[in-house]
């Protein structure tokens, strides 16, 4: 079995094998070309983000710089994605995002990781696990999701927070690591911002 192949299996593999940096560095390439473009250039943008990416919907934006291992070339994204400035994406994994999601500044989603046995680490040998976001979540500014989390529908992050197990759909979530902290609730459908009323039709 090949490393490329170990890596595809969900195995341990060595990370700095040629076969796999020759094929990972052809999609750094287009990361570089995404991130030097200008703020007018939307259309370029949206072209280069269809080649990058595994998969991706309609009416997506990301801010540059976005940083990613392997360029998006695991990355799918729903529709209407939204992403801040300086999104990192470990993507030597595969990373699956649903429609209507939102990344605030510099949120890092890990699929990556090392073994802890020293001698394997030594050695450069890596994992990978999925991460999987649901519909219409918000992901707080700074967080961190770590290897193989899943994050339900509706859900928020709370800035800062380091996500390392399943956080559920339909709740606020934050903290290191990571808890549920409450249900959304009527109370959200009132209150937008401390006690401030929305003032607009929701439905």
């Amino acid at each position: 079995m090949t490393q490329r192949e170990r890596m595809d299996a969900g195995l341990l593999y060595l990370c700095e094998d040629d076969g796999i940096m020759e094929v990972q560095l052809k999609h750094l390439e287009k990361l570089y070309d995404f991130n030097e473009t200008r703020p007018n250039q939307l259309d370029l943008r949206e072209k280069l983000l269809r080649e990058m990416f595994a998969e991706i919907g309609g009416d997506c934006y990301i801010e540059p710089p976005l940083h990613a291992n392997w360029g998006g070339a695991h990355v799918h994204f729903g529709s209407h994605v939204y992403a801040n400035f300086n999104l990192t994406l470990v993507d030597d994994g595969h990373i699956y995002v649903g429609n209507d999601v939102m990344f605030a500044p510099n949120v890092v989603v890990a699929t990556a990781g090392h073994p802890i046995c020293p001698e394997l680490r030594g050695k450069g040998y890596q994992f990978n696990a999925d991460v999987h976001i649901g519909n219409n979540v918000w992901i707080g500014t700074g967080s961190l999701i770590m290897p193989g989390v899943t994050i339900g529908d509706n859900t928020v992050i709370g800035a800062g927070s380091v996500v390392t197990k399943e956080i559920p759909e339909n709740v606020i979530a934050f903290g290191n690591p990571c808890r549920v902290q409450r249900e959304i609730n009527e109370k959200d459908y009132e209150i937008y911002f401390k006690n401030k009323k929305i003032d607009i039709k929701i439905k």
